[in-house]
């Protein structure tokens, strides 16, 4: 069965996405990076190579070193669908990652976006 198109997308195309529309909103780089540490596990290093590989979102989601278990802690309406009803797991990680950047544009909190204990 032939997967969705966003999952052929390189992260390298959509990293600097994220990162403007952070950037619109007095956010910042390292801001996203955080985000994206904190949901895959990739370091620094990690993130750099995903991004200088060209790999594409579902090698990027297959290859992350640790998924963070509070990632189902994510709810809200993202691209118009209920991140926490989507069925197929890779686009719900994507989306997961979509729905923090656009909590971070939106200017929340860092520790509420991480889902923090007590936030």
């Amino acid at each position: 069965m032939p997967g969705h198109r966003i999952f052929t997308l390189s992260f390298a195309s959509v990293y600097p996405l994220y990162v403007t529309k952070a950037e619109r909103k007095n956010r910042s780089r390292e801001e996203v990076d955080q985000v994206i540490t904190w949901l895959t596990g990739y370091d620094d290093t990690g993130l750099a190579k995903a991004i200088a590989d060209g790999v594409d979102l579902q090698t990027f989601f297959a290859d992350a070193p640790a998924m963070n278990p509070n990632a189902r802690l994510i709810k809200g309406v993202i691209c118009g669908y209920r991140v926490e009803e989507i069925e197929d797991p890779l686009m719900r990680q994507i989306r997961y990652l979509d729905k923090l950047v656009d909590e971070l544009a939106r200017g929340k909190k860092m520790s509420s976006i991480l889902r923090a204990e007590g936030s």
